[in-house]
């Protein structure tokens, strides 16, 4: 099953809302492993606002990196390797090895500098590989409209 037909199979949710959040910086890859990019979006979210689970899944980290604090959830039969979302900068309140299911609370959004205002960075990864986590979303397509003229 291609990578875009089985993430919408999933129907995920919005980790913060109300749904959809504004996005304040999008998805940018980078050209290489090493490159410069933004490897997932950032939703704005108000301090301490809670952080849900995208999908069911098991908690496979929830820590410090590099001084944030970042919660991992390994989302089952997603191929090989199973793909894996990431939310930080926030205050874990499951730990690793927690099984939780679609729309549960994990962490609390922390205050930080990644954004100029409070956001949560949310990412997507599948082994060391980031994806576009906005193909979690289940957003409208885009349709052209035709222009006055």
């Amino acid at each position: 099953m291609r990578l875009t037909t089985l993430l919408l199979a999933l129907g995920l949710l919005w980790p913060v809302g109300p749904p959809p959040p504004e996005i304040l910086r999008g998805w940018q890859p980078p050209a290489g492993p090493y490159g410069p990019g933004h490897r997932g979006v950032d939703l704005a979210a108000a301090p301490d606002a809670p952080v849900l689970a995208a999908a069911a899944g098991t908690v496979s980290f929830a820590g410090p990196v590099g001084g944030r604090g970042v919660l991992t959830l390994t989302l089952p039969g997603t191929g090989t390797p199973p793909l894996r979302t990431t939310f930080s900068p926030v205050i874990p309140l499951v730990t690793a090895g927690t099984r939780v299911t679609a729309g549960t609370p994990v962490a609390r959004v922390a205050p930080s500098t990644h954004c100029p205002r409070t956001c949560l960075h949310w990412g997507l990864l599948r082994g060391d590989t980031y994806v576009n986590p906005m193909h979690l979303t289940r957003r409208a397509p885009s349709r052209l409209l035709p222009t006055g003229g």
